[in-house]
């Protein structure tokens, strides 16, 4: 049977599962992804609630992988992170949940040190001039750490 002969909700799982081949999303990207691929409204619920019940789709599971793997990669913290996966359609609830449990679990200092020695390895704060640390400040708040932070950070690492 080709797909063009497949019922409309049965070809909606198909085409959802080609899409979970590539990589995992949200049940809110998955809807927007087949909505695009001019799939009707009831076929694609029908296709959702299905890869949900047969664990294809899991919001919880797809904030906290995603979440570990950007707090432990130095991609995104904090604010940043939070927008990350609120763009992804983790609902606003799991995001404080999941953001909550990963504070407690990943101190922000430690994460931001490790960021400063992977990508400004040997900066140092008190010969750096105005613009570089400009720079430096710049990109670590846009991966999400707080200013107060990144500046305890960076001045408490000169005086050691």
């Amino acid at each position: 049977m080709k797909n063009s002969e497949l019922s409309s909700p049965e070809r909606a799982f198909q085409e959802a599962l080609k899409l979970l081949a590539v990589r995992d999303y949200t049940t809110a990207k998955m809807r927007e992804k087949l909505t695009r691929r001019g799939l009707d409204e009831a076929a694609i619920e029908e296709a959702v609630a299905r890869l949900v019940n047969e664990g294809w789709l899991n919001d919880r599971s797809f904030a906290e992988h995603f979440a570990e793997i950007a707090v432990s990669g130095g991609r995104f913290f904090g604010p940043r992170l939070r927008l990350e996966l609120r763009r992804r359609g983790v609902p606003a609830g799991l995001i404080d949940e999941v953001l909550g449990r990963i504070r407690h679990e990943h101190d922000e200092q430690v994460g931001l040190r490790g960021v400063m020695e992977r990508r400004f390895p040997g900066f140092s704060f008190s010969v750096a001039t105005d613009r570089e640390k400009r720079r430096v400040i710049a990109f670590l708040q846009r991966r999400g750490f707080g200013l107060g932070t990144i500046m305890k950070v960076l001045k408490v690492d000169e005086i050691e």
